[in-house]
């Protein structure tokens, strides 16, 4: 009874994320853009595969990613082999990474650069970083310290980066802080810090997700030495008319063999890291070991109902969708319909809940959820406002990139720690699944039907949307200091350079 309320939850959770854009869609190919009606109930199709995929894969991620890397977290420190962390963690976050949804959707649109070689660059981005990240806190090093040298790292590498791989290399620090890998990473740091009898241990297993997020940039940075952009063309495409919903299902039936194959391949290495850990170290009980197990099998079954629904459905007519939308004056339509979206997507993200009532309580109520989510909405939709003006204007991504990370970095001088903690930790809480599986492939779309280059002005939308928490977070921070200074509101709570923030946790 138990686990059949928590499934509800979760699937609640997840078709209050789907569905808005869901009703949008619907709306506009009902009253305004002529679609195909096999394409439609595809896509229809494809949004419940979604909302049963994103379900049963949270809950999986929940009784087995979060669970598995605070025990061997904690396992792996007791050995007091500075190499063997080092080495362990870098095995466990490319493994991890390799299984995140987001990161597979996107490696899938990318023209020009084999599937398998980007997913391996950004996960081995993301193991060097949570290396990195283990370092910092056995040495407790400033997480401040190494993002301002990281970035300025970032910013100077991409003056030598092929302008066409710019874009998906700061996508790529986006969709790589999913609902995988943040558990797993924020757990892992936890137990690592708990072998730590200090007061600051809790302190400095903060700033795992923010490192860990600029690990993938640098990675595609090095690639695209290696790889020329625009060489071949996207892996999304539109079928044509479909004569019978007996076509409809053989597509998807077709499709689920391979995304089973494809999901066991991303889940291996981390199954097999934690089945090691338990034959030699962990030595769990076998109820703690069942419930594990269970939580993988959920998160597989997520994993291929989630991939076969974007790849087969729901992905192809968001691509379609923005090609009728760029035909003559409709054009100037793709920036409000794009905000539209990005306003529901975003509030109906559990996540974004958590986040909100973090900053209420860490502002003893000065800033309300309310404020705090009218914030935030504001600041996605105009992330994606931008990124379709950038579609229809070409223009170049770092002229939002370098003023946006200048900006919030230079904010977390003038704000309290505590919301610039928030805000690094919270980059990939905006850009959930929908961005990159639906959002995307609109945009790509559209910057086809315009004539301009998928690789500089399509990708970077993820990129913008991860920017703006970083930037309204800290500035509703500003906002709190203000109002401290004019009337007297209890001190908000101080959780130091590398307090650990929850966010992906969902009561």
């Amino acid at each position: 009874m138990y686990i059949r309320n928590i499934i509800k939850e979760k699937l609640r959770e997840a078709m209050a994320s789907v569905l808005p854009i869901t009703v949008i869609v619907a709306l506009l190919c009902f009253a305004l853009i002529p679609m195909d009606s096999g394409l439609m109930l595809s896509f229809l199709v494809g949004a419940g595969l979604l909302v049963l995929g994103m379900g049963f894969f949270t809950l999986g991620a929940e009784m087995s990613m979060s669970r598995i890397g605070n025990l061997i977290g904690a396992g792996m420190t007791k050995t007091r082999r500075l190499w063997l962390i080092v080495v362990l963690s870098l095995a466990l976050g490319a493994a991890v990474t390799v299984a995140e949804p987001d990161l597979q959707v996107l490696a899938t649109y990318v023209p020009g650069i084999d599937k398998g070689a980007l997913v391996a660059a950004v996960s081995l981005g993301v193991g060097a970083f949570l290396a990195l990240c283990m370092l910092r806190i056995l040495f407790s090093i400033s997480l401040r310290l190494l993002l301002i040298l990281f970035y300025a790292l970032v910013f100077g590498l991409a003056c030598f980066t092929e302008p066409g791989l710019l874009s998906i290399a700061f996508d790529s620090g986006g969709v790589t802080t999913g609902p995988m890998t943040v558990p797993f990473i924020m757990a892992l740091g936890v137990g690592v810090a708990s072998i730590r009898s200090d007061e600051n241990a809790r302190e400095d297993s903060f700033g795992l997700v923010a490192l860990c997020s600029i690990g993938p940039i640098l990675a595609v940075m090095v690639l695209s030495f290696i790889y020329s952009a625009g060489e071949g063309e996207s892996a999304i495409t539109v079928s044509g008319s479909v004569a019978t919903t007996v076509d409809i299902g053989r597509d998807y039936l077709a499709s689920i063999p391979h995304q089973l194959l494809e999901v066991a391949q991303a889940l291996l290495p981390i199954a097999a890291i934690f089945l090691l850990f338990q034959l030699f170290s962990l030595k769990l009980q076998r109820r703690s070991l069942l419930s594990i197990l269970i939580g993988f099998a959920y998160t597989y079954l997520g994993l291929v109902l989630f991939m076969t629904g974007v790849n087969a459905g729901f992905s192809p007519l968001g691509y379609a969708l923005g090609e009728h939308l760029s035909r003559g004056a409709l054009k100037y339509l793709l920036p409000p319909i794009a905000m539209l979206m990005g306003w529901y997507i975003i509030s109906a993200e559990p996540a974004v809940h958590i986040l909100n009532k973090q900053v209420e309580e860490l502002s003893a109520g000065a800033i309300s959820q309310r404020a705090m989510g009218l914030c935030l909405s504001v600041a996605i939709s105009l992330a994606y406002g931008i990124a379709m003006l950038r579609v229809i204007w070409g223009i170049p991504i770092m002229y939002f990139l370098i003023p946006g990370y200048l900006l919030a970095l230079g904010l977390s001088f003038m704000v309290p720690r505590s919301f610039t903690a928030i805000a690094f930790d919270s980059g990939g809480v905006a850009s959930g699944p929908l961005t990159a599986t639906f959002m995307l492939p609109f945009a790509m779309g559209a910057c086809r039907a315009l004539g301009g280059e998928v690789m500089t002005d399509a990708f970077g939308l993820v990129a913008l949307v991860a920017l703006m928490p970083l930037i309204s977070v800290q500035a509703m921070g500003g906002l709190y200091t203000l109002r401290t200074r004019r009337r007297a509101v209890p001190a908000v709570p101080e959780f130091g350079d590398n307090e650990i923030i929850e966010l992906w946790e969902v009561c």
